[in-house]
């Protein structure tokens, strides 16, 4: 293909935006032609496209030099809470505890272990690493070391085999989530490399510590295959396990708890299939545990002689049931815990000992568990775990250990930061393992966090989780509006839950509110909320995204011209399909990663994981109705002629889940169409993926400059 010429350069200071001229590229889809004049951008080893991008971060940096200074100041501020020289809580399994740790002035982690029999005070311990370790102290991997010069470096897989004596990982250095794996002999340090090239996410050790479970790739990236490896083996002697042609659904591996199963699953957006090994006796063929039903889910974990499951069979907001080890078919589940349909559960912990259940209702999270053995339970209700504070967020931490009588589990709010407490199962006795400290003068009574409802036009109440910091006066009319950002996801059922960020600091310590838009499409409210929020129903999540902004204006917490639309990824095409919808009432937005092409993307199965996006999204290939709806929201199709605000998009070269060209292209036609002239800009990571820069150092500036883009906009920037 013959590409157009565009301005490929930027000249110091220049703020005349960088244009990528039109070609015209048409499709037909159910009567309609859909015209795409910037197509040609998805060449992507074009040196045309490559010298657009270089421009378009080259404008960006024109526009932000006026808040250069502020920049470094925020980058400063960010680095300056962080404690750079900090290590985890260690998890121990067996004989070892495990744990990581960080050096200041280094980018990645350092991942150890030591004896069991040398725990001490976590204090005096952490004292210790600070400097150059204990005499106790196994390094396992430094990623440092390992990343080397690289410009991007992620470790995707780390699998200690059951005997303690391997460690398998592996590492991605470009950003497109494709890893090559090696096996550490833990003895002597050095790496065992059989070939083991372009991996996915997940594996899984049989209990013989020569034999794991790997996953491979398609083309399109998409997890599909499970293969089996010996150690010191060739690669091409390696097994297929199981492959799953349905494009619609992803393959993961993992082992059980209690170590008696490996588990492959295979899941597509509604429907799940598990099938099983024996981790004794890995070379056995795999057997299901319940055959694929669509839009049935479930899960399954091991206890003595059965399953416990987490289904939606026959319970929308999911039920617990249990199953015989040797025929845990359907026809075979006995129902332990109902469905209850106030309250959605999200997640089990099964232990010998007890059953813990992680659930959602009211637009909260909570933890409730059960004392209970050989899968029966020993006394009569759930016991629910207390919080703190109602506008909060409790997960669950690792608990590895199938026989532990504790429950580590993970808490946060808006105004406190990550802490990690311990459970004693039978006492009640909780104690604070770690809370993330942050440096400075951070004081979290200084601020204030609440919910408050926002109604959407079809009479829905939306949630809405704030946080202030106080002492700037009362929040809305009566102590007059303030600068805001408000940020919303809505999709895949994945909750946004209110959590603390030490980074925000320096905008709340600005004046700014910072506000989550709880919308429809994702799960904070229960399934409903997210079937509410998807198909023919996606207009909802933007609705209710509206709904809040208004809210927050005609209550007094903001005015439109301070306040900041911010989502990623969905939610970037959540912030494109709203600033279409309502462009009067933000000042700015900010959409990273962002899917703001997704009509042209669901109509193209070529395109990487386009096909099992089809369960979420509909499939306007073969639904009149899905096409028509997905047209009359998707951000690129719906760029009109009016006055836009500010925007800046992000995106990144090696992104598999959404392509650089999709904000590239939605930036190029908002200027084309827009009748105002505030700033619209597009930085594309070069040298990333979808989630942008891998050291942690980068990441900080990354942030800086959006903060400062923020600043800049609502006038702030003094």
């Amino acid at each position: 293909m013959s590409l157009p010429p565009s301005k490929s350069e930027a000249s110091p200071n220049d703020l005349t935006p960088p244009t990528a001229h039109p070609v015209e590229h048409r499709s037909d889809w159910w009567g309609e032609t859909l015209v795409d004049p910037y197509h040609w951008l998805q060449e992507r080893e074009s040196p045309a496209v490559r010298a657009h991008l270089e421009a378009e971060n080259a404008y960006t940096e024109n526009v932000l030099a006026p808040v250069a200074e502020l920049r470094e100041t925020l980058f400063a501020e960010i680095k300056g809470r962080i404690k750079e020289t900090d290590m985890s809580v260690p998890i121990s399994k067996d004989e070892w505890s495990y744990y990581s740790r960080t050096r200041e002035g280094e980018d990645y982690g350092i991942h150890c272990r030591r004896p069991v029999s040398t725990e001490q005070d976590m204090t005096s311990f952490a004292d210790e690493v600070a400097g150059n370790g204990t005499p106790t102290e196994e390094v396992l991997l430094d990623e440092n070391v390992e990343a080397g010069e690289s410009e991007f470096f992620d470790i995707g897989l780390f699998d200690v085999s059951p005997d303690h004596k391997l460690l398998l990982w592996g590492a991605d250095r470009t950003g497109d989530e494709r890893f090559s794996a090696y096996v550490r002999d833990l003895t002597t340090g050095e790496d065992i490399d059989d070939g083991l090239v372009d991996l996915s996410y997940g594996s899984a050790w049989a209990l013989d510590g020569q034999t794991f479970f790997y996953v491979r790739p398609d083309s399109a990236n998409r997890p599909h295959e499970v293969w089996r490896h010996r150690i010191g083996t060739p690669v091409a002697d390696d097994e297929l396990v199981y492959r799953e042609d349905d494009e619609r659904f992803w393959v993961g591996v993992g082992r059980d708890k209690d170590d008696t199963y490996i588990h492959i699953g295979s899941s597509s957006k509604v429907t799940d299939e598990i099938r099983i090994i024996p981790a004794a006796e890995p070379m056995t063929t795999p057997r299901l545990i319940a055959e694929r039903r669509q839009g049935v889910e479930y899960s399954a974990d091991h206890v003595g002689d059965r399953f416990v499951i987490l289904t939606n069979d026959e319970a929308q907001n999911f039920r617990v049931v249990t199953a015989p080890e040797a025929n845990p078919g359907p026809e075979n589940w006995s129902e332990l815990i109902a469905e209850d349909p106030l309250v959605m559960v999200s997640g089990l912990d099964v232990s010998a000992n007890h059953l813990t259940l992680f659930e959602r209702t009211g637009g909260g999270t909570r933890i409730r568990m059960r004392a209970w053995s050989n899968g029966s339970f020993v006394d009569d209700e759930f016991t629910e775990i207390d919080q703190p504070e109602s506008v909060s967020t409790v997960w669950p931490g690792a608990n590895p250990e199938f026989e532990a009588t504790t429950l580590r589990y993970g808490y946060s709010s808006m105004v406190t930061p990550p802490s990690l407490f311990l459970l004693d199962t039978k006492s009640g006795e909780r104690t604070l393992l770690k809370q993330q400290e942050v440096l400075g003068d951070f004081d979290q009574t200084r601020y204030t966090t609440e919910r408050r409802w926002a109604t959407s036009p079809d009479g829905t109440d939306v949630p809405v989780s704030l946080v202030w910091r106080t002492d700037g006066g009362e929040l809305g009319a009566a102590g007059g509006s303030r600068p805001c950002v408000l940020y919303a996801y809505g999709a895949y059922e994945i909750s946004t839950d209110p959590t603390f960020s030490s980074a925000r600091l320096s905008l709340l310590d600005r004046g700014f509110v910072f506000a989550i838009a709880h919308a429809r499409g994702g799960g904070e409210m229960g399934r409903q909320w997210y079937l509410d929020g998807k198909f023919e129903r996606k207009q909802n999540t933007f609705s209710d995204v509206i709904a809040v902004a208004r809210e927050l204006i005609d209550s007094g917490v903001t005015s439109a011209d301070r306040l900041v639309l911010r989502g990623g990824s969905a939610g970037g095409l959540m912030a494109g399909a709203v600033v279409n919808q309502a462009p009067e009432l933000f000042c700015g937005v900010v959409a990273h990663v962002a899917f703001v092409d997704a009509l042209n993307t669901i109509l193209d199965p070529s395109q990487p994981l386009t096909v099992t996006e089809w369960e979420e999204w509909g499939n306007p290939t073969a639904d009149e109705s899905i096409f028509r709806a997905m047209k009359a929201y998707s951000p690129y199709e719906n760029v009109s002629e009016q006055k836009y605000p500010s925007i800046l998009a992000t995106g990144g070269l090696h992104d598999t889940r959404v392509n650089y060209w999709e904000p590239a292209k939605w930036i190029q036609r908002l200027r084309q169409h827009t009748t105002g002239s505030a700033p619209i800009l597009l930085w594309t990571d070069l040298a990333a993926g979808h989630g942008g820069p891998s050291g942690r150092y980068e990441a900080w500036r990354e942030e800086a400059r959006i903060l400062a883009y923020i600043l800049l906009i609502t006038g702030l920037q003094g």
